[in-house]
């Protein structure tokens, strides 16, 4: 089978002479012979995309238009583009037989210009302008939440709005791709994976054209495919499920691991934290007491990592090692290495290995309930699950596709807040599992620019990087695009590593955000950091919790940025509040 690296874009063989056309009320495109390429005018605003190859792509016998379709027939591969009779949109499929060794890129990437950026849900969201020349290359998957928490992505230019986006209808075994085409600016598109090492179904990706509105807009479209495949469920019908959901709405995330945990939540209450969601877990004694506080009382666990018989006591060991992922190779999958300090003060590296979703499955039925049995807990916080890509399993006694591992994920989420009735969390975040969990610890933070280590080092000071400073806190480039989408259904959090207070130098600039987005803030301290600044952390809850409280179950309507160098930002909710930040006056204002 010929692969992406195989195809050289040459026009020797190919039977059509001439770019084929299609065309309808919304939308003309025509292809060109050989490469493929599409050329698309959206009607109604006029506005032109043009397809370039980025070197290598696949090389097209033949390609003919028919009753409101394009049919592209290769050596390897064919593929079908057909426009919506309704919409300014067209879906297009790829689907071909045998191993796949290499990435296949199709279709290929529309041309930007110095007046677009792309738009890219890489956690929270974020733009990238297409002549940015400090933007390097990368891929993130669609089926992990250190790729893109929604399957995707767009550009759009500055002047009038007008854009396209592309939604993977199929996206557990698919990847974008961000690049740069010299002279011409960075460019966005799909690139399809093997599945078990063959292509095995037909991929597909549907194209949207808007002829204005730009990254809004795009959100809103995908909002709307959100809904029609059941991707969407408020927190408001969460609620009814399970009422103490309603104790997240406005709540910090406390991550605390001191002995005096009633002690200190009684201070807290004190300096009217009345919201906390109290992520440090304790004894039944303790747990009864926090609750009577008015607060929503949870505990870490994992069910993803297993260590070997010689990790210390405390880690978790069952199923080591018939549980474990295997590679193709027949080698077991890597996970979280534990770094054990020793008397002498030297380090001893643990390696974890990965469990395959079933089993995961099958211990979170074990464990689950006896944790419950110990103490009356109602949030769990579930690591790695959404974080972590969907894994193949090459292990005979438990093999898996990406999509196998997913279901397999899900249901383990599920039965935590359905059938368990807790208030759970999960790592960072992906819209498959918005159905059956209430936050995310994560979706704030952009993975790509958190400090050095912070999935280690969690208490320990780190000096802002400039990639932090620039991408992570900075103003100019990220967006609130999965607020656009799923605000009201799940609340978003920073990472555990990457809280408000991480870096207090920029706490501040945190709490403006976290303001702006209407979602709660996360402290993570030890008693010595807490009776140094109580105070600000009493201070930065007041500035935050009445609004995530009002705003909690309330759509994100839009986003704009005010001031040409994006310091000043509003966001407009269904309800009809407005609230503006202004980055550089660090102020703020919630209206009416």
């Amino acid at each position: 089978m010929r692969t992406l690296a195989a195809f050289a874009l040459l026009t020797a063989g190919v039977t059509s002479a001439a770019d084929v056309r299609l065309s309808n009320r919304l939308l003309e495109v025509t292809a060109e012979p050989g490469t493929g390429a599409l050329h698309v005018t959206e009607k109604k605003s006029g506005a032109k995309w043009d397809q370039k190859s980025p070197k290598t792509g696949i090389l097209w016998k033949s390609i003919t238009a028919a009753s409101g379709k394009l049919q592209f027939a290769g050596d390897a591969y064919k593929a079908e583009l057909k426009l919506d009779p309704a919409r300014p949109e067209f879906e297009v499929t790829l689907s071909g037989d045998g191993p796949m060794k290499e990435l296949v890129g199709f279709p290929l990437p529309f041309v930007t210009g110095a007046d677009s950026s792309l738009v890219v849900p890489m956690n929270e969201g974020i733009l990238y302008p297409a002549d940015d020349e400090t933007i390097g290359q990368m891929q993130l998957v669609a089926y992990g939440g250190h790729g893109i928490s929604m399957p995707w992505f767009g550009v759009f230019r500055h002047n009038g709005g007008a854009g396209w986006m592309a939604i993977i209808e199929t996206p557990d075994d698919a990847r974008i791709d961000i690049n740069r085409i010299k002279g011409e600016g960075l460019y966005i598109r799909p690139l399809w994976e093997a599945s078990k090492q063959e292509f095995r179904y037909t991929r597909k990706i549907r194209y949207v054209f808007l002829e204005k509105g730009g990254y809004v807009a795009q959100t809103k479209r995908y909002r709307e495919y959100a809904k029609q495949t059941g991707l969407f469920k408020t927190l408001a019908e969460k609620r009814k499920e399970n009422p103490n959901v309603d104790l997240l709405i406005g709540a910090a995330n406390i991550w605390n691991r001191d002995k005096n945990k009633v002690e200190l939540c009684k201070e807290m209450k004190a300096l009217g934290m009345d919201r906390i969601l109290w992520s440090g877990d304790g004894s039944m004694e303790q747990i009864t007491e926090i609750s009577k506080l008015g607060y929503l009382p949870g505990r870490y666990d994992i069910f993803q990592d297993v260590w070997g018989p010689d990790a210390p006591a405390g880690m978790k060991k069952d199923g080591w090692p018939e549980d474990l992922v295997w590679l193709p190779n027949g080698d077991w999958m890597k996970g979280w290495a534990h770094h054990a300090t020793n008397k002498d003060g030297t380090k001893t590296i643990y390696q974890g290995g990965v469990v395959s979703s079933p089993r995961q499955l099958a211990r979170a039925h074990e464990r689950i309930p006896m944790e419950l049995a110990k103490r009356p807990l109602k949030a769990y916080f579930i690591d790695t699950t959404t974080a972590s890509p969907w894994r193949e399993d090459y292990n005979p006694a438990h093999p898996l596709t990406r999509s196998e591992d997913r279901k397999y994920k899900m249901e383990l989420l599920r039965y935590s807040s359905e059938e368990m009735k807790l208030v759970t969390g999960t790592e960072t975040g992906i819209d498959p599992s918005v159905p059956y969990v209430h936050y995310f610890e994560g979706m704030l933070s952009l993975g790509r620019y958190r400090l050095p280590d912070a999935g280690r080092d969690t208490l320990k000071y780190k000096e802002p990087t400039p990639d932090f400073l620039k991408f992570q806190v900075g103003h100019v480039y990220r967006v609130p695009l999965w607020e656009l989408v799923y605000h009201e259904c799940v609340v978003s959090q920073w990472y555990w590593g990457d809280y408000n207070n991480k870096a207090p130098e920029v706490w501040d600039r945190r709490d403006l955000f976290n303001i702006l987005y209407a979602t709660p803030p996360m402290y993570m301290f030890d008693m010595p950091r807490w009776r140094k600044d109580s105070a600000k952390f009493a201070e930065s809850y007041a500035r935050i919790s009445p609004v995530v409280r009002r705003l909690g179950y309330d759509e994100m309507v839009s986003h704009e940025f005010l001031s040409a160098d994006h310091a000043v930002q509003r966001t407009k909710w269904a309800s009809g509040v407005e609230v503006t930040v202004d980055f550089n006056k660090m102020t703020s204002s919630v209206k009416p």
